[in-house]
């Protein structure tokens, strides 16, 4: 009887417990820009179409913009008024590289900004771990700052 009770009630909690793991990102796999694939574009100097902007502690990759930690109010405030000004077929790359998706408290906000104000462009970098090891240790194009 306790067996048939346990079998009924994981039958029951079973669902929900995965479908709270299955959250919905604001992005798409599409939408995802492999490391290399940024790296290659700014070794070749074709990264001029793509506007590069970094929305965690700092700004790493050469060429990019630091708008701050996205999840701070004020920093999401200056990454809507910077981006005013850029025509929305522009390509716009964000990045934070602080840690793992699923712990980062920057890209959601920033991605979900980007594609509410109408960027068609609109990628996300795969950071799978953090900037240290997806980018720095690869030896990618860093900032001379």
């Amino acid at each position: 009887m306790k067996y048939v009770f346990f079998l009924f009630t994981l039958f029951f909690l079973l669902p929900k417990n995965t479908t709270g793991q299955n959250k919905k990102e604001p992005w798409s796999e599409a939408q995802l820009m492999a490391t290399q694939t940024l790296a290659e574009q700014i070794g070749k100097k074709q990264d001029g179409q793509l506007l590069i902007v970094s929305v965690g502690p700092d700004a790493v990759i050469k060429g990019s913009v630091n708008m701050g930690p996205a999840h701070e109010p004020a920093q999401l405030k200056q990454l809507k008024n910077y981006l005013k000004k850029v025509p929305r077929n522009r390509e716009v790359v964000l990045y934070c590289g602080c840690c793992p998706f699923d712990r980062c408290p920057n890209i959601r906000p920033a991605f979900k900004t980007v594609t509410d104000m109408g960027f068609k462009k609109a990628w996300l970098l795969n950071i799978p771990k953090n900037i240290k090891t997806d980018w720095l240790d690869k030896q990618y194009p860093v900032s001379e700052e």
